[in-house]
This record gives structure tokens, C-alpha cells and sequence, in this order.
């Protein structure tokens, strides 16, 4: 599998809503209301990627995996958004292209966002994943991270339940 990883650059912004709205659509088509398909559209995502790639913060990193000048994933992480995550740095996306999945991808994208919390000093990693997501949830399990909690996403457009995985211990991602 020959793919590329390397940091997002504003530009990318079009084509990162693309990817994401895909795999986001396919992966909680049975646990989103049809109000969050409506909103948590490109137009939106878009917005969203390319007001965080506009103004870098050293904490965050924003990935990019691409084969044959193809967008296949996105990952994402940057300081706590929520006291939940007990000041753990918080990976806050990774979309894997359904063709891609369970090929190492993933993996990939996890041990080198890890690296970025480990050359700051986080003394572990977080993430939140909707209930019901259970690929997902098999895939952070794998990883060895382990549940620490549950909280609901505070919205504003989808209040999700969301389960709290952790790692306190960032060598088993790296």
C-alpha cells in the first residue's frame, strides 16, 4: 500500500469535507438524526477544516494520508476540548476510506498523531466515539486504549453519546 502522510494545508480544506462527510455518512447512517444529515454537510465541514488549517496552534496536527494524489484519510489531534478527557490530548478525528479500512491505515494515522502528543509532553491520549459505532469501537479496543467513561456531546447540531476511550500510556500507540 503505497500512501503518503503529511500535514494539512488550508487548501486541503475542500477536499478533506469531501472525505469526511463520505465516511461520516456511512459510518452513523443508522445512529445520526436526519437533522445532523442535513447540517453536517460539505458546505459546513468545509467551514470547519478550513478555520482550523487557518490558524495553526502548536498543539494541534492535522493529518492527511493520500494514495495516487487521492485524499484516503484524516487525522486529527490537538489539546483537551472537554474536561471529560482529564487533560489527555485528544485525538479529535480519524476517516479512513471505507476501500482502505483494516489495511494498516488507521494504525498508521494513530501512531503518528500519538508522536505529536509525546513530543509535547501529554501524559496520554483521548477520544470520544458514538455508541453504537462498533467498528470503531473494536478498532480503539485493538489499540489497546480502554474505556474510561461516557458524556454526551453538547451539540450544538447532534447530542451525541459518545464513549470515552483512553490511553495513559502512549507507547501503545507508538
Amino acid at each position: 500500500m503505497d500512501i503518503t502522510i503529511r500535514s494539512a494545508l488550508p487548501e486541503d480544506a475542500a477536499a478533506m469535507a469531501s472525505l469526511h462527510v463520505a465516511v461520516w455518512r456511512e459510518t452513523y447512517r443508522t445512529l445520526a438524526s436526519p437533522e445532523a444529515f442535513r447540517k453536517l454537510d460539505e458546505a459546513h465541514r468545509q467551514a470547519r477544516w478550513a478555520a482550523t488549517l487557518a490558524e495553526p496552534r502548536r498543539d494541534q496536527l492535522v493529518l492527511l494520508a493520500e494514495q495516487d494524489d487521492r485524499l484516503v484519510g484524516i487525522g486529527s489531534v490537538g489539546a483537551p476540548s472537554h474536561a471529560v478527557f482529564e487533560g489527555r490530548g485528544e485525538i479529535r478525528s480519524l476517516y479512513v476510506v471505507p476501500s482502505l479500512k483494516r489495511q494498516g491505515l488507521g494504525r498508521r494515522l494513530m501512531r503518528e498523531l500519538a508522536q505529536h502528543l509525546a513530543a509535547l509532553h501529554y501524559p496520554g491520549a483521548s477520544l470520544s466515539v458514538v455508541a453504537g459505532n462498533e467498528p470503531a469501537i473494536a478498532f480503539y479496543q485493538s489499540l489497546g486504549g480502554r474505556i474510561a467513561g461516557r458524556y454526551i456531546d453538547p451539540g450544538p447540531i447532534w447530542r451525541s453519546d459518545n464513549i470515552i476511550f483512553v490511553w495513559d500510556d502512549l507507547s501503545l500507540l507508538l
